[in-house]
């Protein structure tokens, strides 16, 4: 029996699988939330302080945000993200 994966690349297994979009999403979050804790690192910015910039009342979409795991954020709360930091989001599609 052959195995239809040797020779295919690891994107193309996730695809047939139908896990690509997921594994994807999961990758860039795990970036995103590692640049914004070494970014509150580099500005010496507690979760409080970060929060307040953020124009947000509740902690929770701050810690959604720096969760790996949790893929669930929105564009708002990553540009609000970006202003606090003092920074621009930009989006595009590669």
């Amino acid at each position: 029996m052959k195995n239809k994966h040797i020779g295919s690349s690891f994107d193309a297994f996730l695809k047939e699988e139908g896990l690509l979009e997921q594994a994807q999403a999961a990758a860039v979050k795990r970036v995103i939330a590692y640049q914004v804790k070494e970014m509150m690192k580099k500005q010496h910015l507690s979760k409080k302080e970060m929060t307040a910039r953020m124009h947000t009342k509740s902690r929770i979409h701050l810690d959604r945000l720096l969760d790996p795991d949790n893929v669930s954020v929105t564009l708002l709360t990553l540009g609000k993200t970006a202003n606090a930091l003092g920074k621009k989001l930009e989006v595009q599609f590669v």
